[in-house]
């Protein structure tokens, strides 16, 4: 009997210490309390969606704006604009907002070369639509016809941004390699060719309202850069 009662108090002792391990130091860096963790989360982080089409969203800026870093995706000197836009977007992303330009730009040209008209006027501001549609008019008046392919986007960068509320501008140059031939009515090649891309160099501005509801950005205006 004497000898059960020891055990039990060897055991009672044990478990002691153990809840002391336990309970009674002080946190470590490694088990933080769970509330610490939580007052030192972000509560007006938002989670990233997703952009449709030509977004606001086209993976705020890949790197730290002012850090010592080489910018990722922009010219110094667009570097004020793009903290404006960050001010008034904070979903406003760089990288993402540059794939989709990426993806705009494709999209543009392909729904340009087969002539789409409707398509084009859904992606492109009203003056930037009346140029393309005056070439399709013209091209299809003489007949003509284009087969021309995007080979690759070899850069896309942007090169100058401003932010005057509540329409945010962003001009991306973009250097391409495109094929193209066109053919007369009779089918005949009048110009380029398909087995020779040639090196293409474009400055798109693309525009938003930061205030709408459509994440949607639209071509603004188009120059050879």
């Amino acid at each position: 009997m004497i000898v059960e009662i020891v055990i039990l108090a060897m055991i009672a002792v044990f478990l002691g210490l153990r809840l002391y391990a336990v309970l009674g130091r002080r946190p470590e860096d490694s088990d933080e309390p769970l509330r610490r963790r939580l007052e030192q989360a972000d509560p007006q982080a938002t989670p990233r969606a997703l952009p449709a089409k030509l977004p606001e969203k086209m993976p705020i800026i890949a790197r730290a704006v002012g850090s010592s870093a080489e910018p990722a995706g922009f010219d110094a000197a667009a570097e004020a604009g793009i903290r404006a836009i960050v001010a008034a977007d904070r979903r406003f992303d760089v990288t993402l907002f540059l794939t989709g330009a990426k993806s705009a730009y494709g999209m543009v040209l392909e729904t340009f070369w087969r002539g789409d008209k409707d398509a084009l006027a859904q992606l492109c501001e009203r003056a930037v639509y009346e140029s393309f549609a005056a070439a399709i008019d013209a091209r299809t008046a003489a007949g003509e016809t284009i087969d021309a392919r995007l080979i690759r986007v070899n850069d896309a960068r942007i090169v100058s941004a401003e932010y005057i509320a509540p329409v945010a501008r962003i001009a991306v140059r973009f250097i391409a390699d495109i094929a193209s031939v066109t053919r007369n009515g009779e089918g005949a090649v009048v110009a380029g060719s398909l087995n020779d891309a040639i090196e293409s160099r474009d400055l798109w501005t693309f525009t938003r309202d930061l205030t709408s509801r459509d994440p949607d950005w639209q071509l603004d205006e188009t120059d050879q850069g």
